[in-house]
């Protein structure tokens, strides 16, 4: 949402929800698209895509990507959700799984905040429904004592729900969610009663597989999922290119006072985190030790973010090496121990050793 649009109450939010934020962009997709619409769906599929991958309109209009990556992942994605079949993207953290179900859901059903944020404490009531509790009591069971989860919401409205972190939800908890994949109905035996699914409804969910282990899905609830994996980047300009467009869009939003970085700063940044994620240099001529730390390119729009940051508020507002390294430290050792070795294995090996890249080892030693 530009600012000749936006409220003065929205204007004041640090973040806005996709629907908001690229309203202008909706509205343009929603012009020119006379192509066939899935019931209950405010754009087609195939403008679905257009608003996630970017693309230039008939009438010269600009979509901006929201995301970079495998073309064929979003278009599988999108067509999962035009079928009975929920869709579960997959992946390491940081991989934009969050970011592309938000987007999804907008762009599909025109609201994204239809939201399960799953941890080892979501209950069931988070997924089927609750009580007013003082209703309850003075009126006894009713639909107007009823609360109804996020799920319930978008099964009546016909919308897309959305859960996080699937993996992060007890199994128990987890398994409510196959009646509601599989008959389209939740069960409220309170009333003798089920809500229904309108046309419409699915379910994106996400997981990391850092989580593997902690609250595996059961077998019958995998088959009621589609599942699609997003991958890192395939190479660094693409991640380069990532990590400028989203510093540069959280920058404004934050209203940082600071030069737009150097892309040469951001590939710095970038080519670490690549480097010692993948366990070797990019020539592929030294092996490295591997940190604890993920090193996505979400933590490397974080460090950059950071950097802007310290140079607008600390600085002569121009990012450099002394601002980057606190950030890539901070990311890469989490474990003070661990962490701390391969660093300074790295720092040694490669970075003093990296022509242009003096001023980025001095600043790093200076914080170890």
């Amino acid at each position: 949402m530009t600012d000749a649009t936006a409220s003065p109450n929205t204007r004041s939010l640090l973040r806005l929800p996709a629907e908001q934020q690229f309203v202008e962009e909706f509205a343009e997709l929603d012009a020119i698209d006379d192509r066939q619409r899935p019931p209950n769906w405010r754009l087609s599929p195939w403008a679905v895509s257009v608003y996630l991958l970017g693309g230039t309109l008939d009438n010269g209009f600009e979509i901006a990507p929201k995301y970079f990556g495998n073309r064929r992942l979003i278009e599988i994605a999108i067509a999962t959700l035009a079928t009975d079949r929920a869709l579960l993207l997959f992946g390491i953290p940081g991989t934009a799984k969050s970011w592309v179900s938000e987007h999804l859901a907008a762009a599909i059903s025109g609201d994204s905040t239809l939201l399960v944020q799953g941890t080892a404490g979501t209950s069931e009531e988070s997924i089927r429904y609750g009580w007013n509790y003082a209703r309850l009591l003075a009126e006894g069971p009713s639909r107007a004592a009823l609360v109804p989860s996020p799920l319930g919401i978008a099964m009546e409205a016909g919308k897309i729900a959305r859960v996080e972190e699937l993996t992060r939800i007890p199994s128990d908890v987890q398994d409510t969610l196959i009646t509601i994949l599989s008959e389209k109905a939740l069960p409220v035996p309170e009333l003798g009663q089920e809500i229904r699914a309108t046309r419409g409804f699915n379910v994106i969910a996400t997981a990391n597989n850092r989580d593997r282990g902690v609250n595996d899905l059961s077998s019958a609830l995998k088959r009621r999922f589609n599942t699609v994996v997003l991958p890192v980047p395939a190479d660094i300009e693409e991640e380069v290119e990532i990590v400028q467009q989203r510093v540069a869009s959280l920058g404004l939003a934050l209203e940082l006072p600071a030069e737009t970085p150097a892309l040469e700063e951001i590939r710095r940044v970038v080519t670490i985190f690549r480097e010692l994620r993948g366990g070797a240099t990019l020539d592929g001529r030294t092996k490295l030790k591997a940190p604890s730390a993920t090193l996505s390119p979400a933590e490397a729009i974080s460090v950059v973010n950071s950097g802007l940051s310290l140079a607008a508020h600390f600085g002569d507002g121009t990012l450099n090496a002394a601002e980057l390294a606190a950030g890539i430290v901070g990311a890469i050792v989490k474990d003070p121990v661990q962490d701390s070795v391969v660093w300074r294995e790295y720092l040694e090996t490669v970075v003093k050793e990296r022509n242009g890249w003096q001023d980025l080892y001095r600043a790093c030693r200076e914080i170890l």
